[in-house]
């Protein structure tokens, strides 16, 4: 067996492996030194081992070093491995290094993880802490126009509000976002409202409202500081005072017929009662009427009457039935 003829061949296949490997990652490679940030052949290779994109990875390094950022190859990799957007987080690094704001890269990498899933970006958090946004109170995608507010005379008050907000990078992560400043400017502004004495304060002065809740640090715990907020539209809408009587006069008047009908029905079974001892009394005077002719039985038989006394007693009562007739007729004529 020719040794020799072996070990070249296996030198050979050895050089055709790192001759394709070399072919694979040298233009990345060669991008990479020229521009400044270079990356060993090394780390490309391990980064495909573990399928992070390579490419990607150093396009990342190459963009903060031309600005002047010095970032490591592991540290863009670690955010790729943990989720993150790192070419996002780059393009935030350097757009706060222009507008002079000071992030570093574990804090732009701290944001970017944060927006995850919300639809935003730490480019648009650092874009925002530059240039302010505006965020419409009431959010129109929840479907309600106006907060509405009543004040102290019942008349209800709508108001449409505009917020100015600029993101504050330190309170990011962490911090209460869009959802909260619009609640809290909404109950600031329904507080407001309710506290005035007439809605002609609220139509006369639309500014107080402003004032009033941008003294209250609305921004206290949020991801944003508030620059001011600017009432849009202010309208007049119902009465609601003058409803909330009319209800509580129809609840007035259902409970006085319920009490009434309670008294009817009452007067009604009393009625009914005195109907009941008026028959009750009848019958015990017709008892009492029965038991007559038996006590003058028993006074005949012993002898306490007489036959006498019984005529006398029944003249007395002719004589009366008598006289109680002629005045009634009398009384008819009259």
């Amino acid at each position: 067996m020719n040794w020799s003829f072996i070990l070249f061949v296996a030198l050979g296949i050895a050089a055709f492996v790192i001759f394709i490997i070399v072919v694979s990652f040298f233009s990345v490679w060669l991008r990479a030194m020229l521009a400044g940030a270079p990356v060993s052949m090394l780390n490309l290779v391990a980064m495909r081992l573990r399928q992070v994109p390579y490419s990607v990875m150093v396009d990342a390094r190459i963009r903060a070093t031309k600005a002047g950022i010095e970032l490591s190859i592991d540290d863009i990799e670690a955010q790729y491995l943990a989720g993150g957007n790192v070419l996002a987080c780059v393009h935030a690094l350097i757009a706060a290094q222009k507008a002079g704001i000071a992030l570093d890269w574990q804090r732009s990498c701290a944001i970017d993880l944060a927006t995850k899933g919300s639809g935003k970006s730490v480019e648009e958090a650092v874009r925002t802490s530059v240039d302010p946004k505006v965020i419409d109170c009431p959010n129109p995608e929840s479907g309600r126009t106006t907060i509405d507010g009543v004040a102290k005379d019942g008349i209800q008050v709508k108001v449409k509000a505009r917020v100015t907000v600029r993101t504050h990078l330190d309170r990011f992560v962490g911090g209460a976002k869009e959802e909260t400043i619009i609640a809290r400017v909404g109950e600031g502004i329904v507080t407001t409202i309710g506290s005035a004495e007439s809605y002609k304060v609220v139509l006369e002065s639309p500014d107080s409202i402003s004032k009033t809740v941008l003294a209250r640090g609305l921004d206290v715990g949020s991801a944003f500081e508030i620059l001011s907020i600017d009432i849009a539209d202010v309208d007049v809408g119902d009465n609601v005072g003058a409803k909330l009587q009319e209800a509580q006069a129809e609840a007035n008047k259902s409970i006085a017929q319920a009490q009434a009908e309670i008294r009817r029905a009452a007067a009604v079974a009393l009625e009914q009662e005195m109907k009941a001892r008026v028959q009750e009394m009848q019958a015990k005077v017709v008892e009492a009427q029965a038991l007559v002719p038996q006590a003058m039985a028993e006074a005949f038989r012993s002898g306490r009457l007489g036959v006498m006394d019984y005529y006398r007693m029944e003249n007395v009562q002719a004589d009366t039935s008598m006289r109680q007739s002629i005045a009634g007729g009398e009384g008819g004529k009259k």
